[in-house]
C-alpha cells in the first residue's frame, strides 16, 4: 500500500504572533539559525510519507513564501478566524484524499517517527480521528509553558477520550489535568469536513476551535486513538520568552 496516496498534510501558518512582539510572521521567527517551521518541515520531509506539503499562510504570507520557496502548496487564509476555520481554507487543497494530517508552524521539535506513528495508526485501524498527547508530571520549570498555552485531555472512566477543553474555557478542576492536547491530529478527511461546518465560536476567543472536532467525534462515538508522545515535542512559541526556552532546550 502506498500510504502517500491516501494522506495529505497541512502545516498552519497563517498567525502573525502579537506576543513575538514583532512584525515578523511568527513562523519565521529564527530558531537555532533557521526559521521555526524549518525545523518542522525536514521532520516531515525525512517521512517519505507525502507527495507534497500543504501550508496555510495569511499574514505576510509573501514574506513566508520567499523564505519557503516554491517546493510547497500554498493556501491562503485571508482572516485568522481560528485553526478549524484555517483548516477549513484547505478543502480544495485535499480533495479527495482519504485522509488529512494536521500540524503547525510554530511547533518544531515533532520528530520523524512520531508523525510516522500517528499516520500508520490512523489509517491501519481507520479513524475518525488519530492525534498525539502528552502526560506530563508537573507544571513546573520548562513544563509551566503548558499550563496557560495547551488544552486539556478529558477521559472517561474507561480511559477513553471525551473532549478536548481549551485552557481558557476550562474550569479550575481541569486546569490541574497534567494530560494536555498539542493538537497533532490525523483526520479522516469527509467525517472532518462535514463536521468543521457545524463548528461554532462561543468560546472566550470567538474563534472556531478544531479541537472541537474531538468533542464532536466522541459523542457521536466515533473510532478516535491517541498516542502518547514526549513533552518536548510539544513545545512551541507564541512570545519572546517561549522561543527563548526552545533555544535553550537540548534535545535528540
Amino acid at each position: 500500500m502506498d500510504i502517500s496516496e491516501k494522506i495529505k498534510i497541512i502545516i498552519l501558518a497563517g498567525g502573525k504572533g502579537k506576543r513575538m512582539q514583532t512584525e515578523m510572521p511568527k513562523v519565521l521567527a529564527p530558531l537555532k539559525g533557521k526559521p521555526m517551521i524549518s525545523h518542522l518541515l525536514e521532520s516531515i520531509e525525512k517521512t517519505n510519507l507525502f507527495k507534497k506539503i500543504g501550508i496555510i499562510v495569511g499574514y505576510k504570507k509573501e514574506e513566508v513564501i520567499k523564505e519557503l520557496g516554491d517546493k510547497y502548496e500554498y493556501i491562503t487564509q485571508e482572516e485568522q478566524l481560528g485553526t478549524g476555520h484555517a483548516v477549513m481554507c484547505a478543502k480544495d487543497y485535499i480533495g479527495d484524499t482519504e485522509n488529512v494530517l494536521v500540524l503547525y508552524g510554530d511547533s518544531p521539535f515533532i520528530n520523524t517517527k512520531t508523525i510516522e506513528n500517528i499516520v500508520n495508526k490512523h489509517i491501519e485501524n481507520q479513524n475518525k480521528i488519530t492525534m498525539a498527547t502528552v502526560l506530563l508530571p508537573d507544571f513546573n520549570d520548562w513544563r509551566s509553558f503548558f499550563y496557560s498555552n495547551f488544552s486539556r485531555i478529558i477521559r472517561d472512566e474507561n480511559g477513553k477520550i471525551v473532549k478536548s477543553v481549551e485552557f481558557k474555557d476550562a474550569n479550575e478542576d481541569e486546569k490541574k489535568i497534567l494530560e494536555v492536547n498539542p493538537c497533532y491530529f490525523c483526520f479522516n478527511s469527509k467525517w472532518m469536513f462535514e463536521k468543521l461546518q457545524t463548528l461554532k465560536n462561543d468560546n472566550a476567543q470567538k474563534e472556531y476551535y478544531l479541537t472541537d472536532l474531538v468533542k464532536i467525534a466522541m459523542k457521536d462515538g466515533e473510532k478516535i486513538e491517541s498516542i502518547n508522545i514526549n513533552p518536548h515535542e510539544a513545545l512551541a512559541a507564541n512570545s519572546k520568552e517561549e522561543l527563548e526556552i526552545l533555544e535553550n532546550f537540548k534535545y535528540s
